[in-house]
């Protein structure tokens, strides 16, 4: 387990749980340990989610017939259940759910699902009781986290699979994350002081089926796709001085005329970035080569979809997904098919393909760099040896092909998830979302991307030295400077070769840390 899962600081704030919405950043601030949780006192948060409960009760009693409380699941809701076995049913869906497998989510990403699911439950519509979300924020509160398997869910009727694993946590089953260790649930729980819940009919149902790991995935993925929009444009920036390019490609009035907002913010960001003289473009190549000269067309691609997506995100965040809808106001249970997470899967497989350019601009713009042919006069591989000792030296030679390599594996992922929908469950799930595969892959493409966003900060850093030797009368703007003094705490310049990976790892901690404060 990585130290950044661990809760190491008091959080900054305290987010509170009720009927009213959540954003992206309040689920991330808690999967990161930078905000406690805390469920509403407000009575008529309480009332109403007592009504939805009782209403469920007040049907039983009256032998209503419920999906999921007196019926099978999926495709047996036709068959009954008779009444004197309804209390099992909660545990036997969370059991034989239970079958997931693949690499457990860390515990970031676990937390986010907690906060997810508990956001949608608070709306009202699930016929939960005040109990099962306090159980949740305990969990929240206390950091044991299950141990949820990543793969087994074709989002649709929600992460039915991952889910499972959540409910089984809270009735002291399974096992969780605690401080790093992986303990028996039912010890953690006694150790805690929480006793282990009993599901209420429906509350199985309600905790399982719904869109909570993908919506979930989604979050941390945003705001990691959001920073790359900005790390992307500081190193074009740094690629463009280092190139001696034409910031003239950058101009106010040129990007007057193609009216995107975000590609307008990332011309107007790289113009914040460019030295005035490099307006100048006497003595350079009249045109820069693309991955210089289209980057903010590139990048703002993702910049103008990205408030979009935050939309999608957010709605599906604070909606009531699971089925049935329990109107405990209008005395009607509704069934329905809010579990789809067609719009997580969509607005993850387009994230994935906009974040995955940003990895071939990158690769682009590194070709260039190390390229003798190209860099406008840098040496070969931006080695920083003169004299005899060149002749074994070969600078960055091996970090071009591994950006390269890392950049074709972002590409390859780029299909999207959501277009292999495959009819499961006896057909009765016939159409499914495959959202949390399409979360998955998209958190793997910006893992990759930003790999190669550590490479090119080195070359970036690298390169921008080399120009100010080989001519001393030129010097980085003030936002340029500030960029290569922070990077020059952790990357010493390269003369002689030197194993990178170091350097790598630790500039990866500083993109997923974010760091560095990029445009304001």
């Amino acid at each position: 387990m990585h130290a950044a899962d661990l809760k190491t600081s008091t959080p900054a704030r305290t987010i509170e749980f009720d009927s009213g919405p959540l954003k992206i950043e309040d689920i991330v601030d808690i999967a990161e340990g930078s905000a406690s949780v805390t469920l509403s006192d407000a009575a008529e948060f309480r009332s109403a989610i007592a009504r939805g409960a009782d209403f469920l009760d007040r049907l039983l009693r009256e032998e209503g017939t419920i999906y999921g409380v007196t019926t099978g699941y999926g495709d047996s809701c036709t068959v009954p259940v008779p009444l004197e076995l309804v209390a099992e049913l909660p545990r036997q869906v969370y059991v034989y759910h239970g079958c997931g497998l693949g690499e457990y989510l860390n515990p970031v990403q676990t937390r986010a699902v907690i906060a997810t699911r508990l956001t949608s439950l608070s709306k009202g519509f699930s016929g939960v009781s005040l109990e099962l979300l306090q159980q949740m924020v305990r969990l929240l509160q206390c950091d044991l986290l299950p141990l949820i398997p990543s793969e087994g869910s074709v989002g649709a009727s929600g992460d039915l699979t991952p889910l499972s694993y959540l409910a089984a946590v809270l009735c002291g089953e399974g096992e969780v994350w605690r401080n790093g260790v992986q303990v028996g649930a039912a010890q953690a729980l006694a150790a805690a002081g929480i006793r282990p819940l009993r599901l209420r009919p429906k509350e199985g149902l309600a905790i399982m089926n719904g869109t909570a790991v993908m919506t979930a995935l989604a979050c941390l993925a945003y705001v990691r796709a959001d920073y790359l929009t900005r790390l992307v444009t500081r190193i074009t920036a740094l690629a463009s001085f280092a190139l001696d390019g034409n910031a003239h490609h950058f101009d106010a009035r040129l990007f007057s005329v193609k009216p995107h907002l975000g590609q307008q913010h990332v011309a107007g960001w790289l113009r914040q970035d460019l030295p005035c003289d490099q307006l100048d473009s006497n003595g350079k190549r009249l045109q820069d080569r693309y991955s210089i000269r289209c980057a903010p067309h590139v990048i703002g691609v993702l910049a103008d979809a990205l408030p979009w997506l935050r939309e999608s995100i957010e709605n599906e965040l604070n909606s009531a997904n699971d089925n049935p809808i329990v109107d405990a106001e209008g005395e009607s249970v509704l069934y329905g098919g809010h579990f789809y997470g067609g719009h997580i899967a969509f607005a993850m497989d387009s994230m994935k393909n906009a974040v995955a350019n940003l990895a071939d601009l990158l690769d682009r713009q590194m070709a260039l760099l190390v390229d003798s042919r190209y860099n406008n006069g840098l040496p070969t591989n931006l080695s920083g040896v003169q004299g005899p000792r060149a002749a074994i030296n070969h600078g960055l030679k091996a970090l071009q092909i591994s950006a390269s390599a890392w950049t074709a594996e972002a590409l390859k992922l780029t299909m999207p998830a959501s277009v292999f929908s495959r009819s499961t469950e006896c057909h009765n799930q016939d159409k499914v979302s495959m959202g949390t595969i399409a979360a998955r892959d998209c958190l793997r493409v910006l893992e990759l991307v930003e790999q190669v966003a550590a490479a090119l900060l080195i070359a970036v850093r690298q390169g921008v030295w080399l120009r100010c030797r080989l001519n001393r009368s030129v010097a980085p703007g003030a936002m340029l400077k500030n960029m290569m003094d922070a990077l020059s705490t952790d990357i010493d310049v390269i003369e002689e070769d030197r194993r990178l990976e170091p350097n790598l790892r630790l500039l990866l901690e500083r993109i997923r840390s974010r760091v560095w404060k990029l445009y304001e």
